[in-house]
């Protein structure tokens, strides 16, 4: 039976992406399986945020999405009515993007393609089978072989199942109704919790709206009007529905997200009512973390200590996913008197205090996630890469190899280290830096100052990084 070095189970943003990391990273080969025939024409997501974009930038694969979306310098916090400004973000890309999760799978998945990314259609995983060398994924009759997989397959999934790994959380509790529909009445801006209307292109509006009752059988056109109409006050002419779902606020973690030579990412590994348009962003940035270090261990030039690193980082953060979703999810479902009383406070937080609101933006953006760092270390540690330290804008391009990036003051010496790209920078903080070792990820793994001994130690923290 012939052996890939990696299967990726799930062919949505989480995985494609994943699989192109692992393509730049060098691993020979690299497939995807995925059990829908096509991809789905609908779009759970619409909104790309400021890290993700930073994730594109730094493989330079930014400029498609930029083209085609819309850049909005305004996120929501559980539909409060005053919004959170993002321009205050220390981004280049203050924003989300506007654009549907189909056309953004369909990018990535021409991306991933043209880095030798296979993709097979129509394979529905039934169960895997592990050994000390590799994972047999069992399809149909059939049985494939990969020295890793990884599950991107969603919340119901297969690989997490047969690798025994438990979903731990909380049931529905209530419901989201969704109409991709053609309305002949404006939508009214309304403060109301439980309701949103945004619009597509095509003509299109998306109508969202709560309930605490699930409707019976599949969502109707019927059953959807008269929800919309309890909550707005007018079922706003819809006609002509494009897609109709429900989706629960069942809220779950996996118990871990990495056994043994099966590793997870995306919504495989955390599911949460979608609140805020994070999902699919935190999904790729898992892809993101993994995909360096798998491809190192993959190829055998570095141990399995990195993919242990992977779980310890990207667990925390899919924990506090649940936790800003989970509050989210009070704000949009509920509309008891001490809700609205929540809301009305909360709301008047984002307008007037600035460092309440910008706190908000980077949970939403992703630009609070900072990785643990051994003490003693540089604040800087574990932090993302952001232009604050250096005389430059965007620093991102400087990561688009997709190896560790020694950055250091001009004259600075530094011992000749395999795998990682140098580049010289003015640092404009006051603390003396004079070297910066970045991750691939973009985050930072090592600071130097001008008091140190920069090329042992500089060679020492690449040694540590790469193990």
């Amino acid at each position: 039976m012939m052996m890939d070095d990696v299967l990726i189970v799930g062919a949505g943003p989480t995985g494609l992406w994943l699989a192109a990391e692992l393509r730049r990273g060098g691993v020979p080969d690299v497939t995807i399986l995925e059990a829908r025939e096509q991809r789905s024409p609908h779009s759970k997501a619409l909104t790309v945020h400021a890290r993700t974009l930073e994730l594109f930038a730094s493989r330079g694969a930014l400029e498609p999405f930029l083209a085609e979306g819309i850049q909005i310098p305004t996120g929501h916090f559980g539909g409060l009515p005053d919004r959170v400004d993002l321009r205050v973000l220390d981004s280049p890309f203050p924003f989300t993007l506007a654009i549907p999760q189909a056309r953004t799978e369909e990018l990535l998945e021409e991306q991933a393609l043209a880095l030798g990314v296979r993709i097979r259609r129509g394979v529905k995983v039934t169960g895997l089978t592990r050994d000390a060398e590799s994972v047999t994924v069992q399809v149909g009759n059939d049985a494939l072989r990969a020295r890793y997989v990884v599950g991107c397959d969603g919340t119901r999934s297969q690989v997490r199942t047969s690798a025994g790994i438990g979903y731990t959380g909380t049931d529905d509790t209530a419901w989201g109704l969704l109409g991709d529909v053609v309305l002949d009445e404006v939508p009214p801006a309304i403060d109301e919790p439980g309701y949103m209307a945004v619009p597509l292109p095509g003509g299109l509006h998306r109508v969202i709206c709560t309930t605490s009752h699930r409707p019976e059988g599949p969502l109707t056109l019927e059953q959807f009007a008269a929800q919309v109409r309890e909550v707005s006050g007018s079922d706003l002419g819809m006609r002509d529905p494009q897609w109709l779902s429900v989706f629960g606020n069942a809220a779950r973690l996996a118990d871990r997200y990495r056994e043994g030579r099966v590793l997870l990412a995306g919504d495989a590994a955390h599911q949460h009512f979608p609140a805020g348009g994070v999902g699919m962003n935190v999904g790729l940035q898992d892809a993101h973390a993994l995909g360096w270090r798998l491809a190192r261990v993959a190829q055998k030039t570095s141990s399995e200590a990195l993919l242990d690193d992977y779980a310890r980082e990207r667990r925390p953060v899919g924990a506090d996913l649940l936790r800003s979703t989970q509050a989210q999810t009070v704000l949009l479902t509920r509309s008891d008197p001490d809700v609205r009383q929540l809301r009305a406070l909360l709301s008047e937080f984002i307008a007037t205090v600035p460092e309440f609101a910008k706190a908000l933006g980077e949970n939403l953006s992703g630009h609070s996630v900072r990785y643990p760092a051994t003490p003693g270390d540089h604040p800087l540690t574990g932090t993302r890469l952001t232009s604050a330290p250096l005389t430059t804008t965007n620093p991102f391009d400087r990561l688009v190899p997709a190896r560790p990036v020694l950055i250091t003051s001009p004259g600075t010496t530094t011992k000749p280290t395999m795998d990682v790209d140098k580049h010289e920078f003015s640092f404009a903080t006051a603390d003396e830096i004079a070297a910066v070792l970045v991750r691939p990820d973009g985050h930072v793994a090592w600071v130097g100052t001008a008091h140190e001994d920069l090329a042992d130690q500089a060679a020492a923290a690449v040694r540590e990084l790469l193990a």
